[in-house]
């Protein structure tokens, strides 16, 4: 470590005052300055080209997202505003045109039988993927944690009793269980003025039905960790000070579990967005004419035969959105864990 000597006045001259310096001084006069993990970790990802570029196309895809209104107000339709007049009734309520009925007025053409403007769905259906995705990882990692860290600590009955409900939570097929519970909620969601079911808690629904059944993972993952973690030394040390159980779990513990709840939330995010899309394909997520990309391939393969054009937009950007999430995860993971790196 180098001392730094910044001039002082006296009265009668100047003399030197020591000052120490964060940088390291190495032989033959380099100097090289402390780097935090978290810097060391964004320069790994900024080194890994694949990484890079899976960020900025999820960037953008939340830019899209978050700019849905804007851009569909470019073409002035809305997702549920169809155009009666984009189809022709003597062919089938097909488009006019080619590629879907492609045009100025309708980038990526019409769907069949709705008139609904594709670009306005699809673009208003990624809001619904990554809400959706986003949340439901946010409140499966945010139990994960709690739940990890109290099995973790605690041990004895606590560590029973939480860890044999996270077996069981693992052992649901969480596909299965959420189509069989979804009509029995939604049944309970129905008005009695309209008989419908309102979006927004539709939404909810979806949420909190993935994150029951997905923060165990999490759970086990910090439960591993906090276990080895409570016998160092500086979990000792708290409790030689007499730190409460709170300052132990998360001053001392937590601190120390963001590279894994990390890895864990970004790998969760692609996998809750896959789910939500099956779920809307099978007719159990959200509710038409709401648009969702899962729903948009649903009516899509009614007329892949006649025009691919359906399912292939939005299928292609669903594929392209999973596999930047996932090879994000995974560059979060190499860069916070450089010792997991594959070969």
């Amino acid at each position: 470590m180098t001392t730094q000597h910044q001039p002082v006045d006296t009265g009668g001259g100047t003399a030197l005052h020591a000052e120490p310096s964060t940088q390291d001084s190495r032989p033959g006069g380099t100097v090289v300055a402390g780097r935090s993990p978290a810097r060391m970790a964004w320069r790994r990802i900024r080194r890994d080209k694949v990484t890079t570029v899976a960020l900025a196309a999820t960037l953008l895809f939340i830019a899209i997202a978050l700019l849905a209104p804007v851009l569909t107000a470019l073409t002035g339709w809305g997702p549920i505003t169809p155009d009666n007049r984009a189809i022709d009734p003597d062919t089938g309520n097909f488009p006019y045109g080619s590629l879907g009925g492609t045009s100025a007025q309708h980038l990526l053409g019409v769907e069949p039988g709705t008139g609904y403007d594709l670009f306005a769905r699809i673009v208003y259906g990624l809001r619904t993927s990554l809400y959706v995705g986003f949340a439901s990882a946010l409140l499966s990692t945010a139990v994960g944690v709690v739940a990890g860290l109290a099995a973790g600590y605690f041990g004895g009955w606590v560590d029973s009793l939480l860890s044999r409900t996270m077996d069981v939570m693992l052992a649901f097929p969480q596909l299965l269980f959420i189509i069989a519970l979804t009509p029995v909620i939604q049944s309970a969601l129905q008005t009695d003025s309209h008989g419908g079911t309102d979006e927004n808690l539709r939404l909810l629904v979806l949420v909190l039905n993935i994150a029951v059944f997905a923060w165990a993972y999490t759970a086990r993952l910090v439960r591993g960790q906090v276990l080895s973690l409570r016998e160092r030394e500086f979990v000792d040390a708290a409790r030689l000070m007499s730190a409460g159980r709170r300052h132990i779990l998360f001053r001392q513990l937590l601190p120390n579990l963001w590279a894994p709840i990390l890895i864990s939330f970004a790998l969760a995010v692609p996998q809750n967005i896959t789910t939500e899309a099956a779920l809307s394909y099978l007719g159990v997520g959200v509710i038409p004419p709401n648009p969702d990309w899962g729903s948009l391939l649903s009516d899509a393969s009614q007329f892949f035969l006649q025009d691919p054009m359906y399912l292939f937009v939005p299928g292609v950007l669903l594929l392209l959105l999973v596999l930047a999430l996932n090879l994000l995860g995974d560059g979060v993971r190499d860069a916070l864990d450089p010792r997991a790196r594959r070969g």
